[in-house]
């Protein structure tokens, strides 16, 4: 929707600087000589300078100056001085439209390759993830909250180790910058941990110390932690001060698996508190498992109700694709936020596919 609207604009600054040259001939000719409209035909090039090329704005103030003395002529107004102010406005204002133009087109490449290198940066950090892992169905969904945005401060990935199939979902404080460098931190430690430690809470740990070694406690994530192993009909979580995760059951019926005692974000142990304690939690084929940010559960509507997880989950049951059905949910929490979201939302779908 936004991407039309932004066509639209783009249609309406290209024919604009036509349609005002016309308006503008049609009144000159109508009322006459006296009335002063001459110089108006500048607005030509003024406005496309806003949206094109310098050679298109170039050929607009050509066209302009010729409809000026094609009108002056007729108005019979080269005998005093107005005529010749006329074409001189309409001149510089295409030097000026040229100019703008031409500084327009360089900020739009420099723009470019900003994202191309923002596209790069995604595809490091966030890294697609695979469609399956061990017994599992895995689809992803990100949505920024930064406009033209691919990146920021949440994060996720799934690597299938000789251990299980470990899961990690995760906020980082702060957005921007600063925030992707926070969750590369969390996923460079994850992605090596998850292959050598035995467990969870030796990952969470590695985690912890890598967080607050390279951001010396100015920064923080929360995350949560999972881990499947084949045919073991359980997984086994573990939160760092993230929400719980919502489990969608055969019967359709939510459970939001809560930790038996809440702990401090990655990147606060400085600060004392018990570390994380693992859990349990049944997990059998059929099963689903969604690991989410809050920017999924605080996206607020018109009356700034929070959005309804609980309520809505139940749809995940309707799609036998998984991707697919991740998408519904998202597109959901899009529509019940009437607009952009104001947190970056991330939300992670483990279905247990077979036995």
């Amino acid at each position: 929707m936004a991407t039309a609207e932004r066509q639209d604009s783009r249609t309406v600054l290209v024919w604009l600087p036509v349609v005002v040259m016309a308006v503008v001939a049609v009144v000159d000719l109508t009322a006459g000589p006296g009335v002063g409209f001459l110089p108006l035909v500048s607005l030509g090039p003024a406005f496309a300078g806003l949206a094109g090329t310098w050679r298109r704005t170039a050929l607009i103030g050509a066209v302009a100056l010729l409809l000026c003395v094609a009108l002056g002529v007729y108005d019979g107004i080269f005998e005093t001085r107005r005529g010749y102010t006329a074409m001189a406005s309409v001149a510089g204002v295409t030097v000026a439209g040229v100019a703008a133009a031409v500084t327009r087109g360089r900020r739009e490449a420099e723009l470019a390759g900003v994202r191309s290198i923002a596209e790069v940066a995604q595809r490091v950090l966030l890294r697609p993830v695979p469609r399956s892992a061990g017994p599992l169905r895995v689809a992803v969904s990100y949505t920024s909250a930064v406009a033209e945005a691919r990146i920021g401060g949440d994060l996720y990935e799934v690597v299938a180790s000789p251990h299980g199939v470990r899961v990690i979902v995760g906020d980082v404080q702060g957005k921007g910058l600063d925030a992707v460098e926070t969750a590369a931190v969390v996923l460079g430690a994850f992605r090596e941990a998850a292959h050598d430690e035995p467990d969870l809470t030796a990952i969470g740990a590695r985690l912890e110390r890598s967080v607050a070694r390279e951001l010396n406690g100015e920064k923080f994530a929360t995350a949560v932690l999972a881990e499947v192993r084949a045919d073991d009909r359980t997984i086994v979580l573990l939160n760092h001060g993230h929400p719980a995760p919502l489990l969608v059951r055969h019967d359709g019926s939510i459970d939001f698996p809560r930790p038996p005692a809440y702990a401090l974000p990655l990147g606060l142990g400085v600060h004392g508190g018990d570390p994380p304690m693992p859990y349990q939690v049944d997990f059998a084929p059929g099963e689903q498992l969604l690991l989410y940010t809050d920017g999924v559960t605080e996206a607020r509507d018109g009356a700034g109700d929070f959005y309804p997880l609980g309520e809505r989950a139940a749809g995940l049951l309707k799609e036998t694709d998984a991707q697919a059905a991740l998408e519904t949910l998202r597109e959901d929490v899009v529509r019940h936020a009437a607009g952009p979201l104001h947190d970056d939302a991330a939300m992670l779908l483990l279905r247990y596919h077979r036995h």
